[in-house]
């Protein structure tokens, strides 16, 4: 009941914030919030092996910004490969995450505004499939099920109940099966000059 109440509340709210793409001078502050937002242990999880070193699917990370254009919130999704199928074809998904509000806006449809826009863009992208580690009660609204994910596993330790997939095209994950692994662009250092 508690979280029609926010949604309610969150509709008839004025708005107090923006979604926008995220930009290179965005990095701080989220980074920041996600610090805030997910703890000091953030960066031993599961999800964070497979997005360590890549960079996010392109047009696929968001942020949310208050009126004074601070971050306010953050979404990014990142190619994977989500097992293979009976072919043994290897399966094009997303992952998704990391998700976080500052907790000053909690309650008023920042993370759910995030969820829409990035699913919708996704989707419009021509994507097939999103996977998420997260509370199920909080991510059940917007589609996603352990059931699609039941035959995939995250590299390393993960809670399974917690493992969820949304298909945005009607079957992409059936007789999906094996580890999920990154696919995507890696990121690019800067050259190191030398002294000469």
């Amino acid at each position: 009941m508690a979280a029609v109440l926010d949604s309610v509340r969150a509709y008839f709210a004025p708005s107090v914030f923006t979604i926008d793409a995220e930009n290179p001078g965005d990095v701080v502050a989220r980074e920041n919030l996600l610090d805030r937002a997910m703890g000091p242990n953030r960066r031993k999880k599961s999800s964070e092996k497979i997005r360590r070193g890549r960079v996010p699917a392109e047009g696929l990370a968001l942020v949310a910004r208050d009126r004074d254009g601070h971050v306010i919130g953050t979404v990014r999704l990142w190619n994977v490969e989500a097992g293979v199928n009976a072919d043994a074809t290897a399966i094009n998904a997303l992952l998704l995450g990391p998700l976080a509000v500052d907790c000053s806006f909690e309650g008023k449809g920042v993370g759910s505004a995030l969820m829409r826009a990035a699913i919708l863009e996704a989707k419009n992208r021509g994507h097939g499939a999103i996977l998420l580690v997260g509370d199920a009660p909080y991510y059940e609204r917007f589609g996603f099920f352990a059931e699609k994910a039941q035959h995939l596993v995250m590299p390393g330790p993960f809670e399974r109940a917690r493992f969820l997939a949304l298909e945005l095209v009607e079957g992409w994950l059936d007789g999906a099966a094996g580890m999920i692994v990154p696919s995507g662009r890696m990121l690019t250092s800067a050259p190191v000059r030398r002294a000469a």
